[in-house]
Order: structure tokens, then C-alpha cells, then sequence
């Protein structure tokens, strides 16, 4: 248990879960994967997970934030703000004043809080632009911690997220074996024990891909990914529209169905997999 008997996370689908997909059609991602590792064999452990794919910072304060403070777990995980920071003209400081209420919210009713700060685009085509607001957002919420006694999650830190392998191919949302690192990683400064590393070095590739192949991915994360998230935001659409939390309230935990076989797996190129996902999949 190590000292939560109730966890509450709240976010974007950074913690509803994409792109870590289970075969009924939902995802698991590091919140499960965390929710998991806590309750143990603790059969009274609780969990809700009120994130939404899609959510502006505004939208997760005003729907999810009075959730959690009337469900008042031992502990909050809150990641919001990722969707207004990458929204051009957007100001990170003003974000961040948000978010420093939020979490100043949280502290005073006596929840413990963790915060994710943003992972290095350095190494992501394209993205890599956002790389100055991260910068300024991450170390806003680094000072927030400190003025709320609160915990950050280095993300930007963690270098094996560099690794493309991490990442989804829209290139916002990271793999299973992401969210597995991440869930793990998180345990860590939880002070929780675990059998697995996060740091462990990915798999030596057979090839790098050249820079037609780069150029090419460019041009179908474009055509896929980018113009349609261009058009929602003309209309005001979002991902989530339509859709409720996977997990509204506390309950006890009960681990989603999970993957067994490689068959059971979204289909991904073979240089995308981790070895686990090549034969018997680790549900770690």
C-alpha cells in the first residue's frame, strides 16, 4: 500500500491512457499501470481516473478538479495544460498561474499531489518547435512543487523517452511500452518498490530510418494527425467530445483485461515493438 489506500488521477488522455490500447477498444496507460503497482494485494485500494482525452487546462479545473476534492483521495495525479501549451499564442505563465491554484487547492485539503512535467521534443520531427514552451512550462511546475510541497515527475529527464519507439505515430501520445516506463518511473519517486527498470536500454535497431523516410513520416503525420487537430480547433472540437471517464468514481481496483499474445496486440511495425510485444506480452 505504501501509505495510499485511495488515488485519484486527473488530466488529459496523457492519463486516460492513448495510445497503450486493450483489445475491448479502451486504454490502460501508466495511471492503471500505477493504480496497479499501489494496490498490490490490497484488496481495499481505490482508484478513479477522471481524464479525458482532449481537455484544455480550463475544462479539467472546472469538471475534474471539484471531483477530486469531494472524492479527497490520499493522492492526486494531475497532468493538465499540454493541450494550451502546444495551441499557438498560447501563454505558458498563465497556464501555469492556473495550475498553481490547482495544486494549492489540492495541498490545502490534504492530498498528496504529483505533477508531470513535459517530456524533451528535442528528438521529434516537427514537435521539436514546442521543445522553448516545455522549457518555460516545466520550470514553472518545478517552482510550483516547491511552493506547495508537492512532486514532480521528470519526464524531460527521462532519455529513454526519446527513443521513437516511446511514441505514438501522432507523435502527442506515447506507446505501451511508454506508458509502461512511465508508470514505473512514477513508482519510483512514490518510493514504491519494483521489479523493473524503467532505464533499461531499448533494443539495438537493425537500421535508421534515412531521410526520405523521415521526410515521408513528416508528410503523413501532417496529412493524419496534424490538419485534422488543426480543424478541431477551428471548430472547437475536441477528442472528447461526447465521452465520459473511464473510471468516475473511487472504487476498488480491479485491473482491465490485458493483452496476453502478441495477436491480442494493436498492429505496429516490427521496429516499433519492444521485445515483449514481439512474443508473450508483459502485462508489468
Amino acid at each position: 500500500m505504501y501509505g495510499y489506500e485511495s488515488y485519484v488521477a486527473v488530466g488529459d488522455s496523457f492519463t486516460e491512457g492513448l495510445n497503450d490500447a486493450l483489445p475491448d477498444g479502451t486504454f490502460r496507460g501508466w495511471a492503471d499501470r500505477l493504480a496497479e503497482i499501489l494496490a498490490g494485494d490490497m484488496l481495499g485500494f481505490q482508484y478513479a481516473n477522471l481524464a479525458l482525452r482532449g481537455k484544455m487546462l480550463g475544462e479539467i479545473v472546472d469538471e475534474q478538479i471539484p471531483m477530486a476534492l469531494e472524492l479527497k483521495p490520499d493522492l492526486v495525479t494531475f497532468c493538465g495544460g499540454g493541450n494550451d501549451v502546444i495551441v499557438p499564442g498560447s501563454d505558458v505563465d498563465e497556464i501555469c498561474a492556473q495550475i498553481d491554484a490547482v495544486v494549492g487547492a489540492l495541498r490545502a485539503a490534504g492530498i498528496d499531489v504529483l505533477l508531470f512535467n513535459g517530456p524533451d521534443t528535442k528528438s521529434l520531427s516537427v514537435m521539436s518547435v514546442l521543445r522553448g514552451k516545455i522549457g518555460i512550462y516545466n520550470t514553472n511546475l518545478w517552482a510550483i512543487a516547491a511552493r506547495h510541497g508537492a512532486k514532480v515527475v521528470d519526464l524531460w529527464a527521462m532519455r529513454v523517452l526519446a527513443d521513437h519507439r516511446a511514441w505514438s505515430d501522432d507523435r502527442l501520445h506515447f506507446t505501451a511500452e511508454g506508458h509502461r516506463r512511465i508508470a514505473l518511473r512514477t513508482a519510483e519517486l512514490l518510493g514504491v518498490p519494483v521489479a523493473e527498470d524503467w532505464r533499461e536500454p531499448w533494443p539495438a535497431l537493425d537500421h535508421q530510418p534515412d531521410w526520405l523516410t523521415n521526410r515521408r513520416s513528416d508528410l503523413a503525420w501532417t496529412k493524419t494527425h496534424l490538419l485534422p487537430w488543426i480543424r478541431r480547433q477551428l471548430r472547437g472540437e475536441s477528442m472528447g467530445d461526447g465521452l465520459s471517464p473511464k473510471r468516475p468514481q473511487l472504487a476498488p481496483f480491479v485491473p482491465m483485461q490485458t493483452p496476453q499474445t502478441a495477436d491480442d496486440l494493436p498492429s505496429l511495425p516490427p521496429d516499433r515493438r519492444y521485445p515483449s510485444e514481439r512474443g508473450t506480452y508483459s502485462s508489468s
